[in-house]
């Protein structure tokens, strides 16, 4: 959207918007009656924190190309969250969740990677044109861009962009993809949450180690509750921000020092370059801390609130995710479009069919896929919609993600390669 026909472009004013709008659907979500209570037993709050900003963007009132605010998010407020959110975790617990998280996930990873060269061998039936282009205009090229963005992230995608040399010219309309495609199915698995019991039902699947772990996680909670006051609030800020600061010191030398010392990190072809995104290591970092801290007194500022006020930073980090939607450029390539429409519904076909088959929870199916989908940004965020305490496993998955992400976006790539010749 150009700068110039977005009616707010200062962030403070952009801001201001955003904590409105959650402020209001938190608002209207806590009506007990009348309208808004039906409204949202079928639209969760989450998703509307989502859609919203989408809407202004879409209008044209605010833009995410010219906000940092996705940016301070996550970068600042996402780690801040994670470590406020695994203070209490157990890990025990979560070992017990079994090991349908990751068959949950490997099938989302399959379905990425299978779901590329069907699409193109579907749209090469009635559009060639589509899925044509020679040399690095083929757009089997520019796909294994998208195919390196959703399983594992930035990194990957970045990779596959090296290593297959797409137009840069054209790149602009794989990234418009990226992004219509991944928050449109973003968008369904947050309004799946909201009929997750209904969902199960049908899956017939067993949530009883998700129950365990949630129990767990309120009786602590419940057994160390105490009136939060200001020091209390100071301390669990001082935590989150404290273990930001470390998160990214670790991960600026981390990385430095991987692409100073080994070339390997540095060959953009090799799977091991994804390890030198700095996010990558953030997230870790951060992740890391959290866990270190729960085996500490710190564990007991959950009784405090520790987990709602990380709740705070996601919620604000999923009003940013959705200020990156636009929903009138869903017009503006349709073929392309439709290809990634494809793609996406094979990968959610395939979980949907392995879930049935397994009777795995809908909470594995959503976070198995975001944490392909969407990575560390987004699988943390579908997971504390469950329940605050699950966010962890959201992270722990995506990190998966960033490890067989190169890998899994090279063989997906090969595939459309072959495809696009018929």
């Amino acid at each position: 959207m150009d700068q110039q026909t977005t009616f707010f472009n200062n962030d403070a004013i952009v801001l201001g918007i955003l904590m409105l709008s959650i402020a209001a659907i938190f608002y209207t979500a806590s009506r007990k009656q009348g309208f808004w209570n039906k409204f949202y037993k079928v639209v969760p709050a989450l998703l509307m924190c989502y859609l919203l900003p989408a809407i202004f963007n879409s209008l044209g009132i605010i833009d995410d190309s010219t906000s940092k605010l996705y940016h301070v998010a996550s970068r600042y407020f996402l780690p801040a969250s994670l470590v406020l959110m695994t203070l209490s975790i157990d890990l025990k617990a979560i070992k017990n969740l079994g090991p349908k998280a990751l068959i949950m996930f490997f099938t989302g990873t399959i379905g990425i990677v299978i779901g590329g060269p069907i699409a193109i061998l579907i749209i090469s039936t009635f559009s060639p044109e589509t899925v044509g282009g020679n040399g690095f205009d083929a757009i089997w090229r520019g796909l294994s861009t998208l195919a390196g963005s959703w399983i594992g992230g930035g990194a990957n995608q970045a990779a596959m962009l090296e290593i297959f040399k797409y137009n840069p010219d054209k790149y602009g309309g794989m990234v418009l993809v990226d992004i219509i495609v991944a928050n449109l199915w973003m968008a369904i698995i947050l309004l799946g949450i909201g009929r997750k019991n209904q969902i199960d039902n049908w899956l017939k699947a067993d949530t009883s180690a998700i129950e365990s772990l949630k129990q767990k996680v309120i009786k602590f909670s419940d057994s160390v509750s105490k009136k939060p006051d200001l020091k209390d609030y100071m301390i669990m800020l001082g935590l989150a921000f404290g273990a930001v600061g470390l998160a990214h010191w670790g991960a600026d030398f981390i990385s430095g020092f991987l692409s100073s010392n080994f070339e390997v990190f540095n060959d953009k072809s090799s799977s091991l370059a994804s390890f030198t995104s700095k996010f990558f290591w953030m997230i870790t970092i951060a992740t890391a801390v959290g866990v270190a801290l729960s085996f500490t007194k710190a564990k007991n500022y959950e009784g405090a609130g520790a987990s709602k006020l990380g709740s705070v930073f996601i919620y604000f980090l999923v009003a940013t995710i959705g200020m990156k939607m636009d929903l009138g450029m869903v017009f503006e390539n349709p073929g392309l479009i439709l290809i990634g429409l494809i793609w996406m519904a094979i990968h959610a076909g395939l979980l949907i069919l392995v879930a049935k088959l397994i009777k795995a929870p809908y909470f594995f199916l959503a976070v198995g896929s975001q944490a392909n989908v969407g990575g560390a940004a987004s699988a943390p965020v579908v997971a504390s919609a469950f329940h605050p305490s699950l966010a962890s496993v959201g992270v722990l998955l995506a990190v998966f993600g960033y490890v067989v992400g190169t890998y899994a976006a090279l063989a997906c790539t090969f595939l459309m390669e072959t495809a696009s010749k018929f």
